[in-house]
């Protein structure tokens, strides 16, 4: 299971089917679950924890020094979960101890060729981040989001949940849950509609949801008058909830 030609540092923990691939190279402190296959000319440095049935291809950097200038070495960390996509030339990057000291990456995720994870970065279960996306550090990527090619994230921004990105959008700002967005820099193009079909959202909610979005995009409100009538909605559309606690929670302010 484990190619000859593959160098793995003795203090590094492998569960017993783990495949590994001639010329990868996988350093200490590095804990790697059953079912994962890591393809050849791979590098992986630890601290990392890597779970179940992922398949990372060749030439990914998996859990590399970060690339923030004040980061001096420490023993950040990477945790990355189950049943994920990592392809070709993908890089993923460990924390710093200006944040929480660890990136964190969920499951059943893709990350397309020569994607970037930055330092404590926290991405969701079933996201998408297409050809050379790349997010800075400190980003947050809720579940279900799709990143199209090129999109770039500035640091500390947060993607919603079943957000949307066009190829190469810019994103400065937040991206409330459920929107669509395209462009240089982000601008919103209404509900992710077809997404949330796909998931099984009922009629309903999408028809809330598409409700909500006038009352934030078209109605000419402030955020605070938007989210007074937001939390009307929001009594007969508990979907309508987890789109405001995503503006509430935002620190850089919405794309608008």
């Amino acid at each position: 299971m484990i190619d000859s030609r593959a160098v793995i540092d003795p203090s590094a923990k492998l569960a017993s089917d783990v495949v590994v691939g001639p010329w990868s190279l996988i350093g200490p402190d590095v804990e790697i679950g059953a079912g994962t296959v890591v393809g050849p000319h791979v590098v992986i440095k630890g601290p990392t924890t890597i779970g179940k049935n992922n398949r990372i291809f060749q030439f990914a950097s998996v859990g590399e020094d970060c690339q923030d200038k004040k980061y001096a070495g420490e023993p950040t960390k990477l945790v990355i979960g189950d049943n994920n996509v990592i392809r070709e030339g993908v890089t993923i990057h460990r924390g710093t101890v200006q944040d929480a000291g660890v990136t964190q990456v969920g499951s059943d995720n893709l990350f397309m060729a020569y994607a970037h994870v930055a330092h404590d970065c926290i991405v969701g279960d079933h996201v998408i981040m297409a050809n050379n996306t790349a997010i800075a550090g400190h980003v947050h990527v809720g579940d279900w989001a799709v990143l199209g090619g090129f999109t770039a994230v500035h640091q500390f921004c947060h993607i919603g949940a079943h957000v949307m990105c066009g190829t190469s959008t810019v994103v400065l700002k937040d991206i409330p849950d459920y929107i669509m967005a395209n462009g240089n820099t982000a601008a919103p193009h209404g509900i992710n509609v077809e997404g949330l079909r796909r998931r099984g959202f009922s009629a309903d909610a999408i028809a809330n949801l598409r409700r909500a979005y006038k009352i934030i995009y078209r109605k000419k409100l402030t955020i605070a008058q938007a989210l007074v009538e937001l939390r009307e909605l929001a009594t007969s559309c508990p979907e309508v909830l987890s789109l405001i606690k995503s503006i509430e929670l935002s620190n850089r302010g919405i794309i608008r």
